[in-house]
């Protein structure tokens, strides 16, 4: 190599080291280098053989191709990273915020069974159950970052909350994710089937736990359904953060009903009402069961009520077309159109087989069971509690939410008579807040 030439190949290190070139500058520059000392050679060969006329038009066609070899070697290359960089950000992530028995299981399934879905159910109960002798505001800072890293499919934030060689079958409700019980995390179903869970946990309860990670990645819609969340405001940095596109969608349900759930499902819901109450870790007394149930309703309608104006009046410009409020008694009325609004919202697309799958299980004979989505009646079970729920336990229930319930649009009932006569009907219509849709400075309220 000629001293110009070592010469020029230290300047260019030099640069590089002190951080004025990049290293796909620095390759395209020592190619043009290449380039130039190529074409300096073919110049000196054809000076010799001046009289070959066809050497010299060979020599000049061989430094063509490399220069348009060498553009086209730097031009694929930003290329690449233009579509890593796409490929980013073309992934949607969806939040979908309830409470415990406000029919969240069912909305996860809406999206779960979806092929384009990879969906997990409550992946923060890691964090509870870990950490269960805090309360939920000390804890919603360890359940946001799990939900991000569970967004942008870091799994490793699990090692916190679960002991080494795990397998799929170690996360809460695994079995409800269609993503799980299709490849690459398992091969019974086919990505474009849809799944059932008692099925999924007998053939798929050997997975890998690496292969989530795996199977999570080739999706471009990650969607996490959760109902640890009491405030909006905890996961503003999510909303701001610009590696993640995330949308909202805010499920509520009429609080007298929700209260006739709680009460089947009790037992099992004891240890997140001692979170959610501050216990301290300390169990609660089971005859004061009861009464940590109308304080977690409370607690619930102040969440509702705090999610929604924080979304809705004067919010933040990173809110704009990210949140979406949904109520229950809505979706069960008119389950098609509702679920065709959220799509939209999201940007999935309804399939066919999607259409048939919905109709089938809202449209049931059954009564359901807690905890499970099986076909049924779901209108008629939505508004049970009218003939169930004894009168005095709805007044309590109206006492402690009449502010959630008359933001959300539900009717308060004045005597027992009120409660039981089905032709009254106890769901209002929503008002559209259009601010919810536009940034704070478009607001025209």
């Amino acid at each position: 190599m000629s001293s110009t030439a070592t010469s020029e190949s230290c300047s260019l290190f030099q640069l590089y080291s002190a951080g004025f070139l990049k290293e796909t500058d620095l390759l395209s520059l020592q190619t043009f280098t290449e380039i130039r000392k190529i074409l300096q050679i073919s110049t000196t060969l054809a000076t010799i053989a001046m009289v070959r006329l066809t050497f010299v038009t060979t020599s000049i066609a061989v430094f063509v191709a490399i220069q348009t070899f060498a553009l086209i070697v730097i031009y694929s290359r930003q290329k690449v990273q233009i579509s890593v960089s796409d490929n980013q950000n073309n992934k949607v992530h969806i939040l979908i915020l309830s409470s415990w028995r406000s029919g969240s299981s069912f909305v996860g399934q809406v999206f779960s069974q979806h092929p384009d879905v990879f969906y997990l159910m409550e992946p923060a109960w890691h964090v509870w159950v870990n950490m269960y002798q805090n309360n939920a505001k000390v804890l919603q800072m360890a359940v946001r970052d799990l939900i991000r890293s569970t967004f942008l499919c870091d799994m490793s934030v699990f090692n916190a909350y679960m002991g080494e060689n795990r397998r799929v079958s170690d996360l809460f409700q695994w079995e409800v994710s269609r993503a799980l019980c299709s490849p690459p995390t398992c091969d019974y179903y086919k990505r474009t089937d849809l799944s059932n869970d008692e099925t999924c946990k007998k053939h798929c309860n050997m997975s890998k736990f690496f292969k989530m990670e795996e199977a999570c990645k080739t999706y471009n819609y990650i969607v996490v359904k959760e109902v640890r969340f009491f405030e909006l405001m905890p996961l503003f940095p999510l909303l701001a953060d610009p590696s993640l596109n995330l949308k909202i969608i805010h499920l509520v349900r009429d609080p007298r009903a929700v209260m006739k759930s709680r009460g089947k499902s009790l037992p099992a819901l004891m240890r997140d009402n001692g979170i959610v109450m501050g216990a301290n870790g300390k169990p609660i007394e089971k005859d004061k069961a009861e009464a940590s149930n109308y304080e977690v309703m409370k607690e619930v309608c102040r969440s509702h009520i705090q999610i929604h104006e924080a979304a809705t009046k004067q919010a933040p410009d990173f809110l704009k077309q990210r949140y979406m409020m949904v109520r229950y008694e809505d979706l069960v009325r008119d389950p098609l159109n509702e679920i065709s609004t959220m799509y939209k919202f999201t940007g999935l697309t309804f399939t066919p087989k999607l259409r048939s799958w919905i109709y089938n299980i809202t449209h049931g004979e059954g009564a359901g069971s807690a905890f499970k989505i099986t076909s049924r009646n779901a209108k008629s079970i939505s508004q049970a509690w009218r003939t169930e729920v004894p009168f005095e336990k709805v007044l309590k229930v109206q006492d402690i939410c009449q502010g959630a319930m008359n933001i959300l649009g539900y009717r308060l009932v004045q005597s027992e008579r009120e409660q039981k006569l089905s032709s009254l009907d106890l769901v209002l219509p929503l008002r559209e807040y259009k601010f919810s849709w536009l940034s704070s400075a478009e607001d025209p309220s």
